[in-house]
């Protein structure tokens, strides 16, 4: 493998885990804007506390030897309905959590050799 892409995924990596951790705080520990946005998507407060344990627990997923895969995937799926929820519910900025999806998308691809191990 080259140095070059390993390296450049590193640093995807690390700006995914960066995002997704400081999100998932944000959403564990009730910032405002997290509580109001949940409240306007109308699927309860519990589902944030959900959102955040996947988003946190799919950045650290990302540095396990054999679960980046799984750990992408989770992040792929949170950001496809977060988009989601920006295009029926929320409205602009959709940019944000399409960026992350693709970005998270990139690592799925990356890392789909590993997939193998789950069949």
């Amino acid at each position: 493998m080259d140095a070059i892409p390993r390296y450049g995924m590193l640093v995807v990596k690390v700006l995914l885990a960066l995002a997704f951790v400081a999100a998932g705080l944000a959403k564990l520990t009730g910032v405002e804007m997290m509580v109001d946005t949940f409240e306007r998507v109308g699927v309860g407060q519990w589902f944030r506390y959900v959102t955040a344990l996947i988003e946190i627990g799919g950045a650290a997923l990302l540095f396990v030897p054999g679960r980046q895969l799984v750990g992408a995937g989770l992040l792929l799926c949170t950001m496809i309905g977060a988009v989601f929820a920006h295009l029926a519910v929320l409205g602009p900025p959709v940019f944000p959590a399409a960026v992350l999806g693709i970005l998270a998308a990139v690592v799925v691809y990356y890392h789909r050799d590993q997939a193998q191990s789950y069949l």
